[in-house]
């Protein structure tokens, strides 16, 4: 109850985006906070598919996909040089930064519009929005983390 009332009223202030980043101060070990945040993307990705998949409203995604934006904002900073110990990121994630940063990017953007589409109430663009933010989560792992 206590984090609910917490992110409406970072939702409310307009913090919604800066989420991820206000964490930051509360774990100081990069590799724990990227995985603990993934599993919660991963939460969130699995709620909204599955109100996709019932044909459920739409509009309750929105604030779950403005979580994931906020933090895919900021992912390239919770990987700082020399964070691998107990970490899955490739090597690729520092030597090839210019494309991790892209990835990110584009998973950014595909959150946004995944928000915008619920926030409109429109299923079958939310749908759509939904499958890309799925397919830059995908790329990003195929390129930036080993198994």
């Amino acid at each position: 109850m206590t984090r609910m009332v917490w992110m409406a009223g970072l939702l409310a202030l307009g913090l919604g985006g800066t989420l991820a980043a206000g964490t930051a101060g509360a774990q100081t070990d990069p590799v724990a906070q990227r995985r603990d945040e993934m599993k919660r993307l991963g939460a969130h990705l699995e709620a909204i598919k599955k109100i996709v998949d019932a044909g459920e409203p739409v509009g309750p995604i929105e604030a779950r996909a403005e979580e994931m934006r906020g933090y895919f904002a900021t992912l390239p900073t919770l990987f700082p040089p020399g964070s691998t110990e107990g970490s899955k990121a490739l090597p690729a994630v520092w030597s090839d930064r210019a494309g991790f940063e892209q990835a990110a990017a584009n998973a950014t953007a595909a959150a946004a519009k995944l928000a915008a589409a619920a926030g409109s109430n429109d299923a079958a663009a939310t749908a759509t929005a939904f499958r890309e933010v799925a397919g830059s989560c995908g790329a990003c792992h195929r390129n930036f983390r080993g198994r």
